[in-house]
């Protein structure tokens, strides 16, 4: 009977869903699942002939290209292959913020909104129309389906983002419940709320597990530490994103789940870049997306060295992302994939890493959970929480036009009502925030200890 409803949902009850919001995601999943077995060099040429087509339709319909290629004596139809996008200049965050009404197309319509405090901490509002949108869920729904799951098996989703947390109106529960599909807040994880989410696992058997490999590896510790069996559900596969995931995080959410781990990377800004198939094999969206790696001299780096990864979106004609600088670090990878696949491979992601704060009363939360609070406030270029003690954080603001008492009264106000009343929050004014040590910019940083000794999602 399960499989029957599965079949249901996912050939009649979501194709529908999606044709009536506008979304071309089933014709788009037909074709990514032929283009996936495609030669390496075909698809290059595919891709090449959409990436002429997008240029060329920015050049023509966005002013903030249009505008750029004619500053720069830039031709779309003169590129004769994928590396010529190297004439093109980086779109950056602070280009965008700069820029955003300009970088719309003309000729978009049903754009919408998102927005994202990236891993460089700095607030960013951008829009996508329904041709992104559809591209991303197509790519998304194909890559469970490489582990033999489809919309419609049962899900438990362990998410903080208030885009999902907010939309839970009548008619998204209503598609979550048709779709068998149950999100459980991944902000507050305090050991009573610990409880309620192993239980409902237990209640509902999924047969998929999605969110941050932080959130899954905290519920697991905590059945493994109260004796609770996980891993006689039915759990095919764990699939996280968002986060950095280490090795330990792996094995743990295996051993304790029962289950294979899927890490993904991408972001609402860069869309769904890459996925990793049950061979091991980390595959670029290849269809949708060109990925560069470049220095810290904005120069290509060769196949197998780190360097800043780099996207060009090929489904972003009504806002478009073309050499658009993540700040993540990724090594990519020229070796093909047992699995069999064309799609090329991104070998390692090495800047992805959120951690866990601890509200005064012992609450755990993910580390957005306050970042939410801050990032769409007015006035802001850049900002860094650092929670020093369960009573102490301090929150450092690179100030922009528009930035005063009132925005810093909003941030304190903002960071109380998440952390706890009695909780000091010091905003303190800089004109740069450095990065670590490392090289990588954490834009939360907790010192509180959990209940484990060990610093909260320590990195």
């Amino acid at each position: 009977m399960s499989g029957m409803y599965t079949a249901l949902a996912s050939k009649v009850l979501f194709p529908l869903h999606e044709r009536l919001k506008g979304h071309t995601t089933s014709r788009v999943l037909r074709g990514m699942e032929r283009t996936q077995w495609w030669s390496r060099e075909r698809l290059d040429t595919w891709r090449f002939e959409r990436l002429r087509a997008l240029l060329g339709h920015a050049g023509t319909t966005v002013p903030y290209y249009r505008d750029l290629f004619s500053r720069i004596g830039f031709d779309p139809g003169a590129i004769a292959s994928l590396p010529d996008l190297a004439r093109l200049p980086f779109l950056t965050k602070a280009l965008i913020r700069a820029n955003t009404a300009a970088l719309k197309s003309e000729a978009a319509r049903h754009l919408q909104r998102f927005n994202t405090g990236g891993s460089s901490g700095e607030p960013l509002v951008f829009y996508l129309g329904h041709e992104r949108v559809s591209h991303d869920v197509a790519a998304k729904r194909r890559a469970t389906r490489w582990w033999g799951v489809d919309i419609g098996d049962p899900e438990i989703v362990v998410w903080g983002s208030p885009i999902e947390l907010s939309t839970q109106d009548r008619v998204r529960a209503l598609r979550d419940r048709l779709l068998r599909t149950e999100l459980l807040p991944a902000f507050e994880m305090s050991a009573g709320k610990l409880d309620l989410y192993v239980d409902r696992i237990r209640q509902v058997r999924p047969r998929t597990l999605f969110g941050y490999p932080s959130a899954l590896t905290l519920i697991a510790r905590h059945a493994r530490a109260r004796g609770v069996a996980l891993d006689r559900l039915g759990i095919r596969v764990a699939f996280v994103t968002a986060e950095r995931l280490y090795d330990e995080q792996r094995q743990t959410i295996s051993e304790v789940y029962g289950c294979r781990v899927a890490n993904g990377y991408g972001g609402r800004d860069a869309g769904f870049i890459a996925h990793e198939c049950p061979s091991g094999g980390m595959h670029i969206t290849a269809e949708d997306i060109v990925v560069e790696t470049i220095g810290p001299d904005g120069n290509a780096v060769a196949s197998g060295e780190a360097g800043e990864i780099v996207i060009t979106h090929l489904a972003t004609r009504d806002f478009p992302f073309v050499r658009y600088r993540t700040g993540d670090v990724g090594v990519l990878d020229t070796r093909a994939c047992p699995c069999g696949r064309g799609l090329p491979l991104v070998r390692e992601i090495q800047g992805r890493t959120t951690d866990f704060v601890i509200a005064a009363d012992g609450t755990v939360m993910h580390g957005l959970a306050v970042v939410y609070p801050i990032r769409d406030l007015p006035g802001i270029a850049a900002f860094k929480v650092v929670q020093e003690t369960r009573l102490r954080a301090r929150v450092t603001v690179v100030p922009g036009p528009g930035f005063g008492a009132q925005t810093e009264a909003r941030i304190v106000a903002g960071l109380k009502e998440r952390l706890g009343r009695d909780v000091e929050v010091v905003v303190e004014r800089v004109s740069e925030i450095p990065v670590e040590a490392s090289g990588k910019f954490r834009y939360v940083k907790s010192l509180v200890h959990d209940a484990h000794g060990d610093t909260a999602c320590a990195t």
